[in-house]
């Protein structure tokens, strides 16, 4: 049993919580620079996408699951931020300053977009954030000087002070490349959340009122949510937009909206780990069901085993046993075995009973 003594105010905001936290990160972190020598490029381009999603998903769990915002249209600033970043490398602009311009744009559309999206509340807002999606593939195939319309972008390869990193080319330079944005963002999160506009997040989220009766600009606070937010996806799109090689309005559809939203609630809302647990979740499960199929089929002689739309219907299934048996996502159930471990044999269900999420002021809002 581990017990973390807090000696001031200052132990609630460390980056770790003891040291063997550390450790296990860093190991974590080791495992992740050796992947190259233990996996092919297959599997390594199948880990780089789970990064990228991952980016994707630190952005939506910003905005969703630290500040209380759903959002139904971040698949339309993924697409902004990869279209930005290929028309700026294609005027000449170095990849090193493209992409975070492309995403510093996409986070500035995000707040003028959010003055008057985030005046609404709950299912308006999701609606809302939906018809800007609708509309992005619209406006993509409308703009076809600058998209390529309904033909699309192809996305050079990346230079980086003369050498040059491609998906296909040079699969291990591009994962050590998302790698390392992946870790760039993840430490802005995490310090993020220790600032004081990430305890404004938290706040708003579990209650607008009481956090407004502390000092906290509502309208402020939520634009930069949503601002970082974008920024946050708007990389993660441009990386997808190299990763994919080529990519028109189709790439970044509703469905992805959805997909990034599901991935967030099945991951563990609240949680960065939750962001990772869901973008893992997305990017094997095709290929462990393709596995899965070709063993029965091996198995009962059959030649090929394709039933339409089982990958969607196998995700809509464990995102309704997610929320029927453990709406803490799959981080939740993680920190139940873990503190089961750490208390046993103290341990009691009543731990982790369910609370009232909303306050009796706010259920009409």
């Amino acid at each position: 049993m581990r017990f973390v003594f807090k000696r001031s105010y200052d132990d609630d905001i460390k980056l770790f919580k003891h040291k063997m936290r550390a450790f296990y990160y860093l190991l974590l972190l080791v495992l992740m620079l050796s992947l190259p020598l233990f996996l092919d490029s297959f599997f390594l381009g199948e880990v780089t996408y789970v990064l990228i999603f991952s980016i994707a998903g630190m952005g939506l769990m910003l905005l969703t699951g630290h500040t209380g915002q759903v959002s139904l249209g971040h698949a339309a600033f993924m697409a902004l931020g990869a279209y930005l970043n290929v028309i700026m490398l294609e005027k000449g602009v170095p990849f090193i300053i493209s992409l975070p311009l492309a995403g510093i744009i996409t986070g500035i559309v995000g707040a003028i977009i959010a003055f008057p999206v985030l005046r609404l509340h709950g299912i308006y807002l999701a609606i809302a954030t939906l018809a800007i999606s609708v509309l992005t593939e619209d406006i993509i195939v409308i703009a076809e000087p600058f998209t390529g319309g309904v033909v699309g972008l192809v996305a050079p390869q990346i230079d980086i002070f003369g050498y040059n990193i491609d998906r296909y080319s040079t699969p291990i330079a591009f994962y050590f490349l998302v790698l390392f944005i992946t870790l760039f963002i993840l430490l802005i999160y995490r310090n993020l959340l220790r600032a004081p506009l990430g305890r404004a997040f938290i706040a708003m989220r579990d209650s607008e009122i009481s956090a407004q009766a502390m000092g906290v600009n509502i309208t402020k606070t939520k634009m930069s949510a949503f601002a970082i937010s974008c920024a946050i996806t708007g990389l993660a799109g441009g990386l997808l937009g190299h990763f994919a090689g080529a990519f028109n309005h189709e790439t970044f559809n509703l469905i992805l909206s959805i997909q990034l939203l599901l991935m967030i609630v099945i991951g563990g809302l609240g949680s960065i780990h939750g962001a990772f647990f869901g973008a893992i979740l997305v990017g094997f499960l095709p290929q462990i069901i393709a596995m899965v199929r070709d063993v029965i089929s091996n198995s009962f002689g059959v030649s090929s085993l394709a039933i339409p739309g089982i990958e969607v219907g196998i995700f809509a299934a464990i995102l309704v046993v997610m929320i029927l048996f453990e709406p803490m996502g799959i981080y939740g159930r993680w920190i139940k075995i873990r503190t089961y471990f750490e208390l046993f044999p103290f341990y009691r269900k009543n731990m982790f009973k369910r609370q009232k999420s909303y306050l009796k002021t706010e259920r009409m809002k």
